[in-house]
């Protein structure tokens, strides 16, 4: 009919050409497919480390210089430590280690893990303990016992500490040391007592990390602690602290031990030191006839030797 329009049959070219163009689109879909092996090579390695022939990865340096990186974090001011092997002419036993309170490594003497007994140092801890638990039980401690306590931490008060040792549990309190300050070296004294608490170099430096911090005292009461540890006076004023400048003393945080083991027939030094941002444990042990002043002077002297140029 006139009105009517003949239906055309596409031609031969034109079927052609819709079939280049359908197959185009079906190989660029096929490209965004993962593990397609039409897939963009480019993309397949963008994140992900090339292989070696055994399987292990190695970074992709193409891949890698097209990727954004984190600025690098700024290099942290060096301790005022050294980590060397002392040779010194100290006789007995001796160790040592230092804490970096920024970044929780530890470096010290090859034995710093050995233990040794206490003495009056542990009373950091008994303190510590009993302020904590107070605060914890929503208890403000009298006047008369922040007094007791001035007295053990300054001036190591033994009956006194052994009156707060009784108040906190005795052994139990030192087994709350050894769990929450992460001690791995020491333990309990067979009798039970504080003064032969075994600790090691490096778990009395963990032990000042943990006052601090604030876990061992909390934080209601951390900063009155350490201040009475930078105020340590008298007989137990010696060691680390001495090491340095008299400008910077008082600014580090101190608590000897020191003690004659009669039966051992030893004198067994230790000394406990927090600085803004280290701790550091030394640990000394010899023959009792050569007296007290012969540790805490070594107590020192060990620092000393430790300290980087120009401290």
């Amino acid at each position: 009919m006139a009105g009517d329009q003949q239906r055309r049959e596409p031609s031969p070219l034109r079927l052609l050409a819709i079939a280049v163009i359908l197959i185009g689109l079906v190989l660029a879909g096929l490209r965004l497919v993962p593990g397609s092996p039409f897939g963009d090579q480019a993309a397949a390695t963008w994140d992900v480390g090339a292989g070696t022939a055994d399987g292990t990865r190695v970074d992709d340096a193409a891949g890698r210089s097209n990727r954004p990186s984190a600025e690098p974090s700024p290099s942290l001011p060096p301790l005022p430590f050294e980590a060397k092997d002392l040779d010194l002419d100290i006789e007995g036993w001796y160790g040592w280690a230092v804490l970096d309170r920024r970044t929780g490594e530890i470096i010290g003497s090859k034995d710093m893990n050995k233990t040794s007994t206490t003495a009056s140092l542990i009373k950091s801890w008994i303190i510590a303990d009993y302020l904590r638990r107070a605060d914890e039980k929503g208890q403000t401690p009298s006047d008369a016992k922040l007094a007791d306590a001035t007295l053990v931490i300054r001036d190591s008060d033994n009956t006194r500490a052994e009156q707060f040792y009784n108040n906190v549990g005795r052994s139990a309190s030192i087994k709350r040391a050894i769990s929450m300050c992460g001690l791995t070296d020491s333990g309990v004294a067979p009798d039970g007592g504080w003064s032969r608490t075994a600790l090691s170099p490096r778990d009395v430096a963990r032990l000042g990390n943990c006052i601090a911090e604030g876990k061992a005292a909390g934080p209601e009461w951390t900063d009155w602690l350490l201040n009475e540890m930078r105020q340590v006076r008298g007989a137990g004023d010696f060691g680390i602290r001495k090491a340095f400048p008299a400008a910077e003393r008082k600014q580090i945080a101190i608590k000897n031990g020191w003690i004659d083991r009669t039966q051992e027939q030893e004198m067994h030094i230790n000394c406990l030191a927090i600085g803004d941002t280290w701790t550091m444990g030394v640990m000394v042990q010899y023959p009792i006839e050569l007296g007290y002043d012969y540790g805490m002077k070594n107590c020192q002297k060990i620092t000393e030797a430790l300290l980087r140029p120009g401290v």
